[in-house]
């Protein structure tokens, strides 16, 4: 319920990723439940941004979000090195653009209990990775709608369901009796060899 919130003591996650490419600007967050299930929050960003920028917004947002969940302990994960430490205090923000994202950041960050910062390899983020990249890549509409995507499980190769019946006027061993008599042809089975 709303007025309810999570678990106290419960710990959640947080992964997030900006994209910057030619096909647009997006950002993807997304919340890990203590139970292992994850929320996912995308954004197309219409104005100009660097790499850095982008980062920074994936991280409010994601932030944000936690907030209005009202999650009170967090675990931030993240491949930027410079994001991660800019916002620990460990390394100095120069760039003009970035101070008040950083500023921002860590006032939000005084909304929970307990926070952790950590950098991940981009191998390890790449969900992240690719979500960012596909929602620069979407054209949202005025509604801000986003395409729901749903991925299946498929256990079996697809020729396996294409499999059709064929009718014919022979026993239903025919086949086997065939496969049996033309493998021990080629096997060189002694019944079958002729001597000299």
């Amino acid at each position: 319920m709303p007025e309810e919130g999570p678990v106290p003591k419960s710990r959640w996650g947080l992964i997030f990723d900006g994209a910057v490419n030619v096909y647009g600007n997006g950002i993807w967050a997304v919340i890990i439940t203590p139970k292992g299930t994850h929320i996912h929050f995308s954004a197309r960003l219409l104005f100009d941004c660097t790499h850095n920028i982008a980062e920074y917004e994936a991280c409010i947002m994601g932030i944000e979000e936690a907030i209005d969940l009202r999650i009170k302990n967090l675990d931030i994960y993240e491949d930027s090195t410079l994001i991660i430490n800019q916002i620990k205090g460990e390394w100095e923000t120069r760039h003009p653009s970035l101070i008040p994202y950083k500023y921002y950041v860590r006032q939000l960050l005084t909304f929970f209990n307990k926070v952790e910062l950590h950098h991940v390899p981009r191998d390890e983020n790449q969900m992240a990775v690719a979500l960012a990249t596909l929602s620069s890549m979407y054209k949202v509409n005025h509604m801000n709608d986003m395409p729901t995507i749903s991925i299946r499980c498929l256990e079996r190769p697809a020729y396996v369901f294409a499999a059709e019946e064929v009718l014919d006027d022979k026993q239903c061993f025919h086949d086997i009796k065939v496969f049996s008599k033309v493998k021990s042809i080629h096997s060189g089975h002694p019944t079958k060899r002729k001597r000299l």
